[in-house]
C-alpha cells in the first residue's frame, strides 16, 4: 500500500507542464526554455577518457569513488575555497539529486527534542528537498525567498520555538530559480544559528561556478572559518552545470567524516555508484578549469544579452548567478499558455516550483525561463517574449 504521507505530493514541474501546453500547437517554431540542461559544449577529451578506460565496465565499480577522483574533488575544493579536505570526508554521488535526499535519509532524527523534526526550506525550491524531509517522516516547512527577502529565506524571522525542532535546512546557493547569492554573511548567520539551535546545513551549490562578476561564498569554508562542529555543515557540487556534462551523472557530498561515513554505509546498500570508465573522466574534469572559465564567458555573454532584451521591462532583476531568469508576469501558467501558443517559446510556470502556504504561491506570479540554448536561439526567444508578454 502506497505510504499515506505520499499522498498528497505535488506532481513534478514538467509533467505538468507537458499535460499544460503539449495539447496545443507551438505558434512559432520551438524554442524550449524550460528545462535546465546546459548546452554548451563540455571538454572534448571527455569522450576519449571513457573510451581510453572502457574496460572497467566489465568491474563493479567503487561505492564511495575511487581514490583518484576523491583525490581530484579535494583537490578542487581547496583550489575554490581554500579549505582542506581528506578523501574521508567526501564522496562521489550519482549527481547531486542523491545526495541531497539520502543525506536526509541518513542523517536526520527521527525526533527532535521529543518532536517530529522539522527540516527548513525556500520557497520556491528544488523539491526534492520536499520529498527528503517527507520520506523521513519530517516536516518541511517552507520559508519565502521573494524579492522582499533578496530571493533567499530570512531566517531571522524563524522562531526559537521552530529552530529548535530544526533538524535540517536546505539551502542553493546560487538560488534556482532566482540566481541570488548568499552572502559570506549570510552563511555566518544561518551556520551561527544551526551551531546555536543544532541542526543540519545542507548547502546545494550546484551552480556555484556559474557567475557574473566574484565567485559566491562556500557553506563549508565559511563554516571551517568560524570554527563550527565539522559535522555541522554538508555541500553538495556536480559536473551538470559547471561543466555543462548532466548525462554523467557525477556529483560529490563533502562534510563532517560521520556524515559521510553514515551516507557511505546507506549508499553501500541503495546507492548506484558511478561506472569507473566515469569516475576516470570525472577526476580528470574536476581537474580542468579551462574549460569552466570558457562556460562562464558564455554565460556571461548571455547575461549581458538578457539584460540588453529586457532590462527595461517592468520588475525585471538581473540573476547574480546560475542561469536562469525569474521573470514577473501577472500569472505563471496563463503566461506559459500564451507564450507557447503565440510564440513556440517554452518556460515554466513559476508555481510549479513552489508551494502553497496560507492561500499565496510565491512563485504564482512568475515564469522561469533557461539561458541553456545557443545565443541567437536563446536571443529569438528572450525576443519573442518580451514581445508577446510585456508589450
Amino acid at each position: 500500500m502506497f505510504p499515506e504521507r505520499f499522498s498528497n505530493l505535488p506532481e513534478y514541474a514538467f509533467p505538468r507542464l507537458r499535460r499544460l501546453l503539449d495539447g496545443h500547437a507551438p505558434g512559432g517554431q520551438a524554442v524550449h526554455m524550460s528545462i535546465g540542461e546546459p548546452r554548451h559544449a563540455f571538454p572534448d577529451w571527455v569522450s576519449a577518457v571513457i573510451a581510453e578506460h572502457a574496460s572497467e565496465f566489465a568491474n563493479y565499480p567503487v561505492n564511495e569513488g575511487s581514490p583518484a577522483l576523491l583525490d581530484a574533488i579535494c583537490a578542487w575544493v581547496e583550489r575554490r575555497y581554500g579549505t582542506g579536505l581528506t578523501p574521508n570526508r567526501v564522496m562521489a554521488m550519482n549527481g547531486t539529486r542523491e545526495g541531497l535526499y539520502n543525506a536526509m535519509m541518513a542523517l536526520c532524527p527521527e525526533r527532535k527534542r521529543g518532536h517530529v523534526p522539522r527540516v527548513l526550506m525556500p520557497n520556491p525550491f528544488y523539491q526534492v528537498y520536499m520529498v527528503a524531509a517527507i520520506s523521513v517522516g519530517a516536516e518541511p516547512v517552507f520559508l519565502p525567498a521573494t524579492r522582499e527577502t533578496g530571493f533567499l529565506p530570512d531566517f531571522s524571522a524563524v522562531s526559537a520555538a521552530m529552530l529548535n525542532e530544526t533538524a535540517a535546512v536546505y539551502l542553493c546557493s546560487p538560488s534556482n530559480p532566482q540566481g541570488a547569492v548568499a552572502s559570506r554573511a549570510y552563511w555566518v548567520e544561518l551556520i551561527e544559528l544551526a551551531e546555536r539551535y543544532d541542526f543540519l546545513v545542507l548547502a546545494d551549490e550546484c551552480y556555484s561556478e556559474i557567475y557574473r562578476d566574484g565567485p559566491p561564498a562556500g557553506a563549508l569554508e565559511v563554516a571551517q572559518e568560524l570554527g563550527a562542529d565539522p559535522e555541522r555543515v554538508l555541500i553538495f557540487h556536480s559536473l551538470s552545470k559547471r561543466s555543462n556534462l548532466p548525462g554523467l551523472r557525477s556529483g560529490f557530498v563533502a562534510g563532517g567524516p560521520e556524515s559521510i561515513a553514515r551516507m557511505r554505509q546507506l549508499r553501500a546498500y541503495a546507492g548506484a555508484p558511478l561506472p569507473m570508465p566515469l569516475q576516470r573522466a570525472a577526476a580528470r574534469v574536476w581537474a580542468d578549469e579551462a574549460h569552466v572559465e570558457e562556460n562562464r564567458r558564455l554565460y556571461r555573454e548571455k547575461y549581458a544579452l538578457a539584460d540588453e532584451i529586457l532590462g527595461d521591462m517592468p520588475g525585471y532583476q538581473a540573476p547574480e548567478a546560475g542561469f536562469f531568469l525569474w521573470l514577473p508576469v501577472e500569472d505563471g501558467e496563463a503566461a506559459a499558455l500564451k507564450l507557447w501558443q503565440e510564440t513556440g517559446v517554452r518556460v515554466l510556470p513559476g508555481a510549479y516550483l513552489s508551494r502553497d502556504i496560507d492561500g499565496h504561491n510565491p512563485g504564482k506570479g512568475y515564469i522561469r525561463v533557461a539561458l541553456v540554448a545557443p545565443k541567437e536561439e536563446m536571443a529569438s526567444g528572450l525576443t519573442r517574449l518580451r514581445d508577446c508578454l510585456y508589450k
